[in-house]
């Protein structure tokens, strides 16, 4: 029986930890992918031990993220399992003060990481007939977005293209690939959002606050188990009691 063995990109995030924390039992390897150190990451792998692998891979470069490719498969860990997490830090500003860049640098870091890891993977899942892709979107792909992220809302639109597309090119392979789309959550990825914007969305929202990682990792945990085999190109929606 092959080992079991779980990616998540972006574990350094909030999310990324909590969900590592969350599913360790259930596999016998999990890659990490993290930027920037992170105490807590470190913490869960003297937990862990040899069951976590910590790999370094700057995704804002092609040639890092495919180095970070060449890692994992030089660990001989394959995954079966991949979560994917990365963004670039949420930030308001007008569409008339960005430059080509700024989308470039969301793009880079959320979808052509995912479509690289992807390309190298999932032919690798289609043979062994077995794996689960759950990617970090966001609610605004379900409803009307926020003003002054344009380039955020425009790389989640991608991702669930991609999502959507290779749900559809793999649906017989016996891999599942979706979406999970949260309002907004309450993690350092809102650090550079001012307090006021934050605040209001909580008072708007019908159960009076934000979401918290708590909230969110449930159908992460979901999607990845066995009882989702037969939900796949799936957006799904934790919108924290709005009706989208």
């Amino acid at each position: 029986m092959q080992n079991k063995v779980l990616l998540v990109t972006g574990a350094s995030s909030d999310v990324g930890v909590q969900l590592i924390t969350e599913v360790a039992k259930n596999y016998d390897y999990i890659i990490a992918h993290h930027v920037n150190d992170n105490d807590k990451l470190v913490t869960l792998k003297e937990k862990l031990g040899d069951k976590l692998v910590l790999i370094y891979g700057n995704f804002l470069d092609e040639k890092g993220t495919n180095q970070f490719v060449e890692e994992i498969k030089n660990t001989g860990k394959i995954p079966t399992h991949i979560v994917h997490l990365p963004a670039g830090k949420c930030e308001n500003i007008k569409f008339g003060k960005m430059s080509w860049e700024n989308f470039n640098k969301d793009i880079n870091i959320a979808l052509r990481s995912l479509v690289i890891i992807l390309n190298n993977f999932l032919p690798i899942m289609a043979q062994k007939k077995e794996g689960k892709v759950v990617v970090m979107l966001t609610s605004y792909t379900l409803n009307i977005p926020p003003k002054f992220l344009s380039s955020y809302v425009t790389t989640k639109y991608a991702l669930l293209g991609l999502v959507k597309a290779l749900a559809n090119e793999y649906a017989g392979k016996g891999i599942t690939i979706n979406g999970v789309s949260p309002s907004m959550m309450e993690t350092k990825f809102l650090e550079n959002i001012p307090d006021l914007i934050i605040q209001q969305n909580a008072i708007n929202s019908p159960t009076g606050k934000n979401l918290s990682v708590n909230d969110v990792i449930p159908m992460f945990k979901f999607l990845l188990s066995d009882d989702a085999n037969c939900i796949t190109g799936q957006n799904m929606a934790i919108t924290n009691g709005n009706i989208m």
